[in-house]
């Protein structure tokens, strides 16, 4: 079944580079959609996403709500049983190979941060207990050692030895979702995906958040993928960026060339949103017609044509291929065929 399944494959694998943490290549993750115990189609929820992720850097994820960006970092730690295709290498090892136990060690490396700081949180545990569960679990310290070792977390995250006993609803929003982050951080991971960690916060509380997560990845050497809807925020925080579509990654490069010359007609809309703090500038809003299509039928051709103002006749019939406009700086639009 598996020799069948990796027969059926359309990507070309790529070579492990030690100078990046992770490697996602063609990722693929479709959803059965079942009538009864039959299967009548797939929704496309992650299709052909590919990205490579230096160690220590923070790479942000942006786009439209259901997009697939949440599902992409969901597949990447293996939170889904399988992929439907492609390759997701954490320090050149195929995550979707491993073995129970070679999993199990891995989950120390790879963690998450929720983005709703209080359904992620047992309301029948104390904060001491959320955070070092599975430091007890995996052994990360000596049971001696164990008390002081979430002091230390704890006090990393903002958070004062007297919380350890309080339960999740005895604290605000901004300070869940520091329990979270400390939880995250007491299995001394590599990498964090942060799934929109501050979306449901106050402006005021979202800067304290992504501040602390910048001082630990100083401190610690992490590396983030950074899921959010909030330009903003992903400018501030970001190092490369991704702009999703559909299921399919449309523009990806540094920030400031996403940001300073955005490419795709996808990331010029969503970049005119952006509010300027300057009543005397008009912005130039660039507003998209149509509603995203559904991910269990795209469009033939480029997925975003139904809603491009560019849009040509090969748009309609052609799937664009991922072309470096410049360097270190990717777009998938016909506009750019050389």
């Amino acid at each position: 079944m598996a020799d069948r399944k990796k027969d059926q494959s359309t990507f070309t694998p790529v070579q492990v580079d030690d100078q990046y943490l992770l490697q996602v290549n063609a990722l693929k993750k479709y959803f059965p959609i079942k009538d009864g115990m039959r299967v009548v189609g797939q929704v496309k929820a992650v299709d052909g996403v590919t990205f490579n992720l230096k160690k220590g850097s923070t790479m942000g994820l942006v786009g439209e709500s259901g997009c697939g960006k949440t599902t992409t970092g969901r597949t990447i730690l293996r939170l889904y049983k399988d992929k439907t295709d492609g390759q997701v290498l954490f320090e050149g090892k195929e995550v979707f190979d491993l073995s129970n136990k070679e999993l199990r060690a891995m989950r120390t490396q790879m963690q998450i941060i929720f983005q709703d700081p209080f359904s992620s949180l047992s309301p029948r545990l104390p904060i001491s207990e959320i955070i070092g569960e599975a430091v007890r679990e995996h052994k990360i310290v000596p049971k001696a050692e164990f008390d002081d070792y979430i002091d230390q977390v704890m006090d990393n995250c903002g958070l004062q030895p007297f919380h350890k006993d309080r339960y999740p609803h005895e604290f605000s929003g901004g300070q869940r979702q520091r329990i979270c982050i400390a939880r995250a951080l007491a299995l001394n991971p590599k990498f964090i995906v942060c799934d929109e960690p501050v979306s449901a916060l106050d402006v005021s509380i979202q800067a304290q958040i992504i501040n602390l997560l910048r001082d630990l990845q100083e401190k610690y050497g992490l590396t983030y993928l950074f899921i959010s809807h909030d330009l903003s925020v992903v400018e501030h925080i970001s190092d490369t960026v991704g702009v999703m579509y559909l299921g399919s990654l449309v523009e990806y490069g540094t920030t400031k060339d996403i940001f300073d010359n955005p490419l795709h007609p996808y990331t010029k809309a969503l970049f005119s949103a952006i509010p300027i703090p300057d009543p005397t500038i008009k912005m130039n809003r660039i507003v998209l017609e149509g509603s995203i299509p559904s991910p269990a039928k795209p469009p033939e051709g480029c997925k975003f044509h139904t809603r491009c103002a560019n849009c040509m006749e090969r748009c309609k019939t052609e799937a664009p291929v991922q072309r470096e406009i410049e360097p270190g700086h990717y777009v998938v639009c016909h506009l750019y065929d050389k």
